[in-house]
């Protein structure tokens, strides 16, 4: 009977763990915050209905009470769910690799076909006898992170067949306000830079997916399943949804908010903590000062984070098994912290105090504006660099405004 008993407590630990977070939210005064896929089991699929579904999600596709959108859309009575796309990492967020193959979902038994291998767009074949096209994956909000590249092609590849595109909203976790760094030049644009939007862009994937459709020219017949309860301003931990790290590196809020200023700058010849505990909340190289970078850093006083030294031997990644000397971050003050800047300040530092022996050429692939590049290789401070993208940030913003769905 104890046996018994434990297993229904195991069951039933998502309702569990969704009740407590409801009745924490309700003793606030706060609404639990309900994403795409919410919205639509609660509306019993209607806006699928009849229709032969592909779904593009991964592991982060899951409702409040920890049912996956597969599974969801899989038991539907009035879809059918016949085809599921992919991302990068893989349909269970895991892999950190170049290609990845296609496979099966273990549950539903439904083809599962990699969009981070032989293609990145779903072909014709992929895409036969289906009517509409679902997206449900969680992003980070920032430019480089690959999964809203991945919905833009899937975009395309959509309406270049006729299908319908849904995408299942979900809240950007380190806000929807704060808008910043430069501009994609033209002509620079990639998969780690599919548009010309900043690096810290401030928006859901349902808005992004509104703007993709009419600044790219893709014109699908676009329909975003809103959230319900968010607000802007709401970092991920004031959702009460669950953190399901989105990436194998991704693993904490904190390290979401660090990413757009120091992810930028793991293509140069620097540790981003890589095959460490703490990915992005820490730099360092075997040729790097940590107590000189550290000492640099703090004398600059950027607003809510403090540097300290630190040693670490990443087991995997750049510099694997080698001791690199470097720099910890600890955000003191969410409110003022601006990774951007932080990100640029370390740059701007390593550029003045190592020259050549800083790769900067290769901080172009992510940052992807080249004179935001020849301001940080020539020391230029905060605020020279961020006059050189203000006009196009400020027309970015604006642009922006009629795609938000969220006041």
């Amino acid at each position: 009977m104890s046996i018994l008993l434990r297993f229904r407590f195991v069951e039933h630990l998502p309702l569990l763990a969704l009740l407590t977070c409801t009745f924490v939210l309700a003793a606030c005064g706060a609404s639990p915050v309900l994403t795409g896929v919410d919205v639509l089991a609660r509306d019993d699929f209607r806006p699928l209905a009849g229709q032969r579904v592909a779904l593009l999600t991964n592991h982060t596709g899951i409702a409040r009470d920890g049912r996956s959108t597969i599974q969801l859309l899989h038991s539907a009575p009035n879809v059918e769910l016949v085809r599921i796309f992919s991302p990068e990492h893989g349909i269970a967020g895991t892999l950190d690799v170049e290609h990845i193959d296609h496979g099966v979902d273990q549950l539903s038994r439904i083809p599962v076909f990699s969009l981070y291998g032989e293609t990145r767009r779903p072909t014709a074949e992929m895409l036969a006898g289906i009517d509409t096209l679902v997206f449900d994956i969680q992003d980070i909000g920032t430019r480089f992170y690959t999964y809203i590249s991945t919905m833009a092609e899937a975009m395309r590849a959509a309406a270049e067949h006729g299908m319908r595109f849904v995408v299942l909203d979900r809240p950007n976790p380190i806000n929807g306000v704060d808008v910043s760094g430069p501009v994609t030049d033209e002509g620079r644009q990639s998969f780690v830079g599919i548009h010309r939007i900043p690096v810290r862009h401030g928006m859901t994937v349902g808005e992004l997916a509104r703007l993709f459709n009419a600044e790219l020219d893709i014109g699908v017949d676009l329909q975003v399943v809103g959230l319900q309860g968010w607000k802007r301003q709401q970092y991920f931990d004031a959702t009460g949804l669950r953190w399901v790290n989105p990436s194998p590196n991704m693993r904490s809020l904190t390290q979401a908010l660090l990413y757009p200023g120091i992810g930028l700058l793991e293509t140069t010849n620097l540790s981003v903590g890589r095959g460490t505990a703490t990915p992005f909340e820490i730099i360092g190289a075997p040729w790097l000062d940590g107590d000189r970078l550290a000492s640099q850093l703090n004398a600059a006083k950027l607003p809510g984070i403090h540097f300290a030294a630190t040693v670490f031997t990443p087991d995997a990644s750049k510099f694997a098994n080698e001791l690199c000397h470097g720099v910890r971050f600890t955000i003191t003050d969410r409110a003022r912290f601006d990774p951007l800047r932080t990100g640029f300040e370390i740059a701007r530092q390593l550029a003045l105090s190592y020259g050549e022996g800083w790769e900067s050429d290769r901080y172009l692939r992510l940052l992807g504006n080249e004179r935001t590049l020849q301001a940080v290789r020539a020391g230029t401070p905060y605020a020279g660099i961020l006059a050189v993208y203000a006009d196009e940030l400020g027309a970015f913003r604006e642009r922006r405004e009629s795609y938000l769905l969220y006041h």
